[in-house]
């Protein structure tokens, strides 16, 4: 017998509804049918007595009708009285017609199911499903419980299920082609169902199973395919790190003449930690092929002196370097740094951003193309078509979140130098949980600068209500004051942000901010810093900020990364409960870069939610930015933690990071030994679970 694989085959599936299938939820073949997974079930297999309800849990009962009247008040509404032998329950419509009142004749059988809440008058069901019950006859319940698929307009949940019912008889009786991927030995040891009985049983679960099991993911059947689908990630990344390994890169060995020379014109020392890292890097640089490495470093622990170190070996040995980073501010922030530590040494340091137009960009890439830029720092521009490089050794990307893993890929192309890629070094100061890191970064290598240089001073984290603004401004005018005034003749950020989404809003209130602030605070002079402002505009206020000409910056969220203002000792953030726990804390990193006692105040809007507190909580609790972001992972989830251009994480089916992060070590083993003994899997692994999804087919 013919094996069936379209969806074209199934009894009711035209050419409108395939296109419907195909275009909303990605459904083409029966394959594709089988991995549209239920994300809930509902328990239909039997009655609950109406005395035994919980509000908030779904459940049928069943009961005789007491009544049914209409009621008039904000909105009109049909209320039925059902009683069985335990107890009352109302069902509570807002839509209906005169012929379904008619339905609620007293006395008439009704079994019904929906979700009670609690009411007006004790517990209800609004707009529950319902059926009336002939006399004599006993509805018969589901046999199983019920699945709830992601659905969409135009398809509803009874249509996939029919759909389901006869895609799962066709495979129970093996007329699908579904082939397990995952060794046989693997689903002895761990005790797993093959691929066909876990789609069964996920797709119909008998009316004994355990709901609660289900829910938290820790079935066997939901376990099979969470590891395949984590496997199918993994496998993808491993994919792109073979891509990348597979080009030669220069084997760079130096003298160390250049970081000696560098080291001496600096005032402080590396840590440990930042020896330590530029060692693991420079033992990279050494090999054939090229370097993926991924540094994280807390706000302030030196990732900047590791890059140079790092940019050392490669600028001695002839290459050029390139280091990129995602916003103007921090780009030009480096090629400021890195001009002061090279230039000295006779290294000529390049720059290139969106900003640099005429003449200048014409001479500026022609730097690069010839070489004489040794070391080029750019924002994305450093991207472009027009960009070459004579030589390029190395590339340094600086907050590696910002960019999709494709626009990271693209500077490979700019070292096609004599067939060579170049090595790749990606730096973080976004602290990336562990789970995260053996996910989404499963292609690169890790570095964690886990030390922070000395000198720097422990920030003090107060949350308080918007209601004590006042106090707050007055705060801010002792610390910014100078001393014959009274003050501590320091500087402060004032940071503001929105619900809303619009960058024009952001702005228009940190340009309100500011005017409040100039105001309430005449003798200090005050700066103001948003996303809409030219990038010549944004450069000349911080390097003013910078020079102390003003004693209190007005900012949005742009100042997040790279501003480094020793003097700045106090910072406060309007709020706070709209930002993430890592970005609260990228943000208060700000200050603490010097000697002074620094302090930074979350000023809430009241009344704050509970979950708001928690939040707020664990930043006034630690300045340690793994724990810290180990806490956002867990409040809000891999997207929003790496955004959206960053992988396919969010588009988990099964899978949950947070709730399966344990399972990625062995899931890690898994994949390096389906790479090596079952490598004719690895493919169909990929195509099965990410599809056309996958990231990095273009690579």
């Amino acid at each position: 017998m013919a094996k069936v694989s379209r969806i074209t085959e199934l009894k009711g599936v035209g050419p409108k509804l395939a296109e419907q299938l195909e275009q909303k939820l990605q459904i083409r073949t029966l394959t594709d049918l089988f991995f549209h997974l239920p994300f809930r079930y509902e328990d239909r297999s039997r009655i609950t007595p109406i005395g035994m309800v919980q509000p908030m849990r779904p459940a049928v009962i069943q009961g005789e009708v007491r009544g049914a009247s209409v009621l008039f008040g904000k909105r009109r509404s049909l209320l039925v009285k059902v009683q069985d032998h335990t107890g009352l329950v109302n069902l509570r419509f807002y839509h209906f017609n005169a012929a379904q009142k008619n339905q609620f004749r007293t006395g008439a059988m009704v079994r019904c199911y929906g979700e009670p809440r609690r009411g007006a008058s004790g517990l209800e069901l609004y707009h529950p499903e319902y059926s009336i019950i002939d006399e004599g006859l006993d509805a018969d319940l589901e046999p199983s419980l019920t699945p709830v698929y992601p659905a969409t307009d135009g398809i509803s949940q009874q249509r996939l299920r029919l759909l389901h019912e006869q895609a799962l008889t066709l495979l129970a009786a093996d007329q699908v082609e579904l082939t397990d991927l995952l060794p046989p030995q693997w689903l002895q040891q761990w005790r797993l169902p093959t691929l066909k009985d876990a789609l069964l049983f996920l797709h119909n679960p008998p009316r004994d199973t355990r709901l609660e099991l289900m829910e938290s993911g820790q079935h066997p059947a939901q376990r099979r395919l969470i590891l395949e689908e984590l496997l199918a990630h993994q496998l993808s990344l491993h994919k792109l790190r073979a891509q990348v390994q597979a080009d030669a890169a220069p084997a760079i060995h130096s003298a160390k003449q250049l970081q000696q020379a560098l080291l001496a014109n600096l005032p402080f020392t590396p840590t440990n930690a930042q020896s330590r890292v530029v060692a693991e890097i420079e033992q990279d640089l050494q090999q054939p092929y090229p370097m993926l490495r991924l540094v994280q470093g807390d706000v302030g622990s030196g990732k900047t002196l590791v890059a140079a170190l790092a940019a050392c070996d490669a600028l001695e040995a002839g290459h050029q370097v390139a280091l990129m980073a995602p916003t103007e501010i921090l780009a030009e922030q480096h090629f400021n740094n890195l001009s002061g530590w090279f230039n000295p040494l006779g290294v000529q340091v390049g720059w290139l951003a969106g900003k640099v137009k005429g003449k200048a960009r014409t001479q500026a890439l022609a730097d690069i193309a010839a070489g004489s830029a040794q070391l080029v720092v750019g924002t994305h521009a450093l991207f472009q078509d027009e960009v070459h490089f004579a030589r390029l050794g190395l590339v340094i990307i600086d907050e590696q979140h910002r960019f999709g893993v494709h626009q990271r890929l693209a500077l490979r192309e700019k070292g096609a130098h004599r067939n060579l890629a170049p090595h790749q070094l990606i730096m973080t100061a976004t602290p990336i949980p562990r789970t995260l890191a053996m996910s989404a970064y499963a292609d690169l290598d890790t570095s964690v600068i886990d030390e922070l240089p000395p000198g720097r001073s422990p920030i003090t984290t107060v949350a308080i209500s918007d209601q004590r603004r006042h106090e707050v401004i007055e705060r801010v005018n002792r610390a910014c004051a100078r001393p014959e005034q009274g003050g501590e003749n320091a500087q402060a950020y004032w940071v503001c942000t929105l619900i809303e989404e619009s960058e024009a809003l952001q702005c228009q209130a940190a340009e309100n901010t500011a005017q409040e602030l100039t105001a309430a605070l005449p003798h200090l002079r005050v700066g103001l810093v948003h996303g809409r402002m030219k990038a010549a505009e944004k450069a000349d206020v911080m390097a003013r900020f910078k020079a102390h000409e003003l004693d209190l910056l007005v900012a949005t969220t742009v100042i997040e990364v790279g501003v480094d203002v020793p003097n700045a000792s106090l910072m406060i953030i309007e709020n706070p409960e709209r930002l993430g726990l890592a970005q609260l804390h990228q943000l208060r990193g700000r200050v603490g870069r010097g000697a002074a006692k620094s302090h930074c105040v979350l000023l809430y809007k009241s009344p704050l939610s509970f979950t708001s507190k928690q939040r707020l909580q664990v930043l006034r609790d630690s300045q340690d930015g793994f724990y810290i972001a180990e806490q956002d992972l867990a409040i809000r989830g891999p997207g929003e933690l790496l955004g959206t251009r960053q992988t396919g994480l969010q588009m988990l089916r099964v899978a949950d990071l947070q709730r399966d992060g344990e399972l990625l070590p062995q899931v890690r083993d898994m994949a390096q030994q389906l790479w090596t003994q079952h490598p004719h899997t690895v493919e169909p692994l990929i195509q099965r679970w990410l599809g056309d999804a996958e990231r990095f087919a273009s690579v």
